[in-house]
């Protein structure tokens, strides 16, 4: 087991492999890829999963009245597909996803948001876990339901108006997870439609660059040295954005894992702010 495992946070297999019988532990697969990969997280997951995991399917366990992909669902959306899927109160969660450390910081985000704390990413996901020979299976899992109690963080999430003040003001730290070329607008987004650039003042952190080589998430004083080789003033609060608001819940588990607790994350992100006209953009590094 390593001697980063937090069970708030981030896991490392060894620990998953142990705890895997444990009765109120649950595994979910929040798989989850970009448009135009050609993967369907759902046919993978029905195919082969880590034992007893359930499938959190991001696009539809969304706030589906919003125009904007996946944005975080209403409260009694949230608490009524965890009870179906039997995942609730007194539940160590568990999340994992296809790529290593890609979808999965977003549902575990999700959990915070809705006060769920007992919620940790799997370090390596399951190509980690399948590349050490764990147990997949194919068979979905038996569910009970399961109560489950919400209390909405709404500090940990920011609308577009809030970023833009944020933005004119500079008072926050707003960390952008594109890759570089997406955030110097050189490079087209994968939704169509949208401007190129990133919200003024913003700063770039590809989330690759937490990432170590094999997919699992760098150590804490490596994490802490990539914001800060990233121009990030630490003491400012800070907001994640990204395309869609995924890759933007790696940067919030990042910061969570090197002890800052002062982040929210901007669920709109560029699929939002690049949609508007009236909003300023800025190019270039």
């Amino acid at each position: 087991m390593s001697d980063a495992d937090d069970p708030r946070t981030l896991v490392s297999t060894g620990w998953l492999a142990a705890h895997l019988k444990d009765p109120d532990l649950r595994v979910i697969d929040a798989s989850w890829y970009l448009p135009g990969t050609g993967r369907d997280p759902r046919a993978e997951h029905q195919a082969a999963h880590i034992p007893g995991a359930r499938f959190f399917d991001i696009d539809e366990i969304a706030d589906l009245r919003s125009d904007l992909p996946h944005m975080a669902p209403p409260t009694e959306k949230f608490m009524s597909r965890m009870r179906a899927m039997g995942v609730g109160d007194g539940h160590q969660v568990v999340v994992y996803d296809g790529s290593g450390i890609f979808s999965a910081p977003r549902v575990w985000w999700t959990f915070r948001l809705m006060g769920k704390r007992d919620v940790a990413v799997l370090d390596g996901g399951f190509p980690k876990w399948r590349a050490e020979g764990h147990e997949v299976e194919d068979m979905p899992p038996v569910i009970r339901d399961r109560h489950m109690t919400v209390s909405r963080q709404n500090q940990l999430v920011r609308d577009v108006t809030e970023v833009a003040r944020a933005a004119k003001l500079g008072d926050h730290a707003i960390i952008d997870a594109r890759p570089a070329p997406r955030f110097r607008g050189e490079a087209p987004e994968p939704r169509p439609g949208l401007r190129l650039g990133h919200i003024p003042g913003a700063l770039n952190l590809p989330f690759a660059a937490l990432l170590t080589p094999g997919g699992t998430m760098k150590p804490v004083p490596e994490l802490r040295a990539a914001f800060v080789a990233a121009g990030v003033d630490l003491a400012k609060p800070a907001i994640t954005t990204c395309g869609s608001g995924v890759s933007a819940a790696i940067l919030s588990l990042a910061l969570e894992r090197i002890g800052k607790t002062d982040h929210a994350l901007y669920d709109g992100s560029w699929a939002e702010w690049g949609m508007y006209d009236d909003l300023p953009i800025a190019t270039g590094p």
